[in-house]
């Protein structure tokens, strides 16, 4: 058996050792799914992590007034946030806003991070979302960023090819935050561009006037925000 698997079987076992005690070991109880929770994040188990912290909340807020405040508790609940934005679920992100206190929205800083992601999307300034991953408060907060920003690239990408006919490769690059030519051109060739000299071009299909006009809007939005960039870098 896989010693990682085999380390998960025995926090289990212990778990509900101490959760089936007459009275159960709170304390203890939480500091097993705070490391479920860790873990389910170094494999990449979204799902795993999310009923993690489905149990951890109840800790976090139900018996906050009995148990002792975690060290690892703002660092959990700000990654939860992170996910929701990640998997665009601002509903939820919202209400989970509402159960923290609003001081710690500005002043802690686990919370403050996704708090500031969040923002940064309402404004459209992706350049912003992009320079925060180099600035996260845990190494844990990476894994959700890198889906983020994947999605981002996604939506920018879909502008492009709806209101370019063709564009540079140099120019594609820098509205998609690549910095060098190879994610570049791995990118361009998941998503299947056609790649003539230094240019990429795009078959079109015709539309509406009214379509094209929107789309060239929000691809020139994406343009001007990663001038942005340049000049803040």
């Amino acid at each position: 058996m896989d010693a990682e698997l085999k380390e998960a079987l025995n926090l289990y076992h212990t778990l509900s050792q101490e959760w089936n005690k007459k009275p159960p070991n709170l304390e203890k109880c939480g500091n097993f799914l705070e490391i479920g929770a860790q873990y389910a994040i170094a494999c990449k188990d979204v799902e795993a992590f999310e009923r993690y912290m489905s149990q951890l909340k109840t800790y976090y807020f139900d018996y906050k007034d009995n148990l002792q405040e975690s060290s690892f508790m703002h660092e959990l609940l700000g990654l939860n946030l992170l996910r929701l934005l990640a998997q665009n679920k601002l509903a939820d992100f919202h209400t989970e806003m509402e159960l923290l206190p609003i001081k710690l929205l500005y002043t802690n800083i686990y919370i403050r991070h996704p708090v500031s992601i969040e923002q940064y999307l309402m404004e459209g300034a992706y350049n912003k979302v992009f320079l925060a991953k180099g600035n996260v408060p845990a190494e844990s907060y990476i894994f959700f960023m890198n889906i983020l920003l994947n999605t981002i690239r996604d939506e920018i990408a879909s502008c492009l090819e709806k209101a370019y006919n063709k564009i540079d490769f140099s120019e594609a690059a820098r509205m998609l935050f690549f910095e060098s030519e190879k994610p570049m051109t791995n990118y361009a060739e998941k998503k299947q561009w056609i790649r003539e000299g230094k240019c990429f071009v795009f078959k079109k299909e015709e539309k509406k006037m009214d379509d094209v006009i929107a789309s060239t809007e929000m691809a020139e939005k994406a343009i001007a925000y990663a001038r942005e960039l340049e000049i803040i870098v």
